[in-house]
Parts: structure tokens; C-alpha cells; sequence
């Protein structure tokens, strides 16, 4: 089976339909992934058919591909992006998303800008800066209907770092792996101060694998303090509980 059978054959075993050009844009994103991690550490994850599970599939995992087309305006942010995962997946899949990449390392962002160009995308940005700092920048602070993030970090940390970017009745996304409902006890105070709402968790097993992920839906309910994020580093080193 050629390689763009195989992202037609997997997509569709996961109820999703792709059209010949977004075929063709998951295929060429892949060989990128390849090239440039010949040089530079993006990704452990090598194989194709892998790339396609573990990184695509994730990235617009069933439930969520769903909640995304029908529950937000268009503006969408992915916090700590690295090689795209999930903003660009999730970009091709849903062209109508106005997506910003955000992520610290700048090599990356070269990346990211790399694949944006190389797949004709439009109406997305790779921005290079920490989640800290953009928060605190009212371009991006509060402006977006949804963040997700694929980011290793406990769920205190993320949500620090994500809901300042949401508007009110926005969301944010956590993409996690395993068990969560310990991390999710210990979030629920920075949850609350933030102004998000634990709105659902969402735990599966994605399509034709046997890899257990969960998906946290928070919502906006009020205006996070002025005073977070806190500055950088705090967030990861010393987690709201």
C-alpha cells in the first residue's frame, strides 16, 4: 500500500473522510517531519505508519475532530507546538481554523514555518516566544476560541499557560496519555483561579492501536486575573494547587 493510501486507509478507519489535497498535505508533511529530523531532534517517532498513528491521528482524535468543527468560532492556538502536533494535523483536516503555533525554540519555529510553506497553508502563524510572555501580550491574550496543547506537562502547568490565551466560552484541549483523574484532582484549584471549568474528559483508545489517550475539554467560564501567567519558569516549577 503506497503511503497516501495508508493516510486515506487509517483516517478512514477513524470516520474521517480526506479529500485528494489533504491527502497529499499529511503525505508531504510527513516527509518533512523525516528530513529535517535527520538534523534537528523533532520527533521520536520515525516510521511512517507511525507517524500517521501516533502523531496525525492523535492530533485529530475522533471525538475531539467533532467538537473542533462544531464548537468553535475559527481561532485556534496550540501551546509548546514543536514539530506541529496537534495545531497542524488538525489545520489541514479543518481549513477554515485560524491557527497560531506557539512554541519557546526558534529551530522549531523554522520548522514550522517550513511545513507552512511547503504545504500552501493559510491563515496560520509559527511564533516564536513562551507561553509566559505571549499570554501577557493582549494580541494574544483572551483572543482565541480554543488552545490545545500536546505539551508534557503536569495539568496545573498547562492550564497556566493555556486558558490566558481563551476568550470567555472558549475552550482548551489537554491531550493526555494514561490515567488522568489524579492529575485532574490536582488541577482542580488552578482550574478555578484561572477561570476554567472542567467541562468533560473524553478517554479512548485510538483507532486501529491500542494506545490509551484522554482528552480534557475545559471551558472559559470567567476572565483569568491579570496577574497569571506568572512569570516564566514559575508555572512548571511551582504548579498552582
Amino acid at each position: 500500500m503506497e503511503q497516501k493510501e495508508i493516510i486515506q486507509h487509517r483516517f478512514q478507519q477513524a470516520g474521517l473522510e480526506l479529500t485528494d489535497r489533504q491527502t497529499e498535505q499529511y503525505a508531504q508533511y510527513a516527509k518533512l517531519l523525516v528530513e529535517w529530523n535527520s538534523v534537528m531532534n523533532l520527533t521520536g517517532i520515525t516510521e511512517f505508519e507511525e507517524i500517521v498513528e501516533k502523531h496525525f491521528l492523535d492530533s485529530v482524535a475522533i471525538g475531539f475532530a467533532e467538537h473542533v468543527s462544531r464548537e468553535t468560532n475559527g481561532r485556534l492556538i496550540d501551546v509548546g507546538s514543536g514539530a506541529g502536533f496537534p495545531g497542524i494535523p488538525l489545520k489541514i483536516l479543518f481549513p477554515h481554523l485560524k491557527v497560531t503555533l506557539l512554541d519557546s525554540l526558534n529551530k522549531r519555529v523554522n520548522f514550522l514555518q517550513e511545513v507552512i510553506h511547503s504545504l500552501h497553508l493559510e491563515q496560520i502563524e509559527a511564533v516564536h516566544g513562551r507561553a509566559e510572555d505571549l499570554a501577557k501580550d493582549l494580541r494574544y491574550r483572551e483572543q482565541y476560541d480554543l488552545c490545545v496543547s500536546r505539551a508534557v506537562a503536569n495539568l496545573s502547568t498547562l492550564t497556566e499557560y493555556c486558558l490566558p490565551f481563551i476568550r470567555k466560552g472558549g475552550f482548551f484541549v489537554a491531550y493526555k496519555s494514561g490515567k488522568v483523574e489524579e492529575e485532574l484532582q490536582n488541577a482542580k484549584k488552578a482550574i478555578k483561579v484561572l477561570g476554567g471549568a472542567i467541562q468533560r474528559k473524553e478517554s479512548f483508545v485510538l483507532p486501529g492501536t491500542e494506545i490509551d489517550r484522554s482528552l480534557i475539554f475545559m471551558k472559559k467560564v470567567e476572565y483569568t486575573p491579570k496577574k497569571y501567567p506568572r512569570k516564566a519558569g514559575l508555572p512548571s516549577k511551582q504548579p498552582l494547587a
